[in-house]
């Protein structure tokens, strides 16, 4: 079986698919309580006291915070990886679908943690998660340029 028909089949599409939408429901789920500062400190806080002892309660807080945003725009150049695959890379109009899949994905997650007391939803890390997106998918498309041409 070749990789065009494994890949049109039911199964294939389904290989293709269910990674974008476990990840869309990852970033979901960490986007209402247990993504919460108080709770990512759970885990976050020993390891910046492993790597920094003697760090100071406003140390903790700013690594902490960069920790945390690193994370938005990470996840979000992963979701933009996975969008792309499913829009088939090189096909038209793959870099616009798969940065509409990440800005929608970016302002629902923001959108839901305005309902919950211990978040609150930010335009700037919808703009971080835009970034994110945006980063990944000018990697992947550098990365075809420059293989398309050796």
């Amino acid at each position: 079986m070749s990789f065009a028909n494994f890949y049109n089949g039911r199964r294939g599409r389904f290989f293709v698919y269910a990674p974008l939408i476990i990840w869309i429901a990852i970033i979901l789920i960490l986007g209402s309580g247990p993504g919460a500062s108080a709770q990512t400190s759970r885990f976050i806080r020993p390891l910046i006291e492993f790597f920094f002892p003697s760090a100071s309660p406003d140390t903790f807080l700013l690594i902490h915070a960069f920790i945390r945003k690193a994370a938005h725009f990470i996840e979000y150049a992963v979701l933009a990886f996975l969008a792309a695959r499913v829009f088939v890379i090189g096909q038209k109009h793959w870099i616009l679908l798969s940065f509409a899949v990440v800005a929608v994905v970016a302002a629902t997650d923001e959108i839901n943690q305005s309902f919950y007391s211990s978040r609150s939803g930010s335009g700037w890390d919808v703009l971080l998660d835009a970034a994110g997106g945006a980063f990944a998918l000018l990697c992947i498309a550098v990365f075809r340029r420059r293989k398309r041409r050796s």
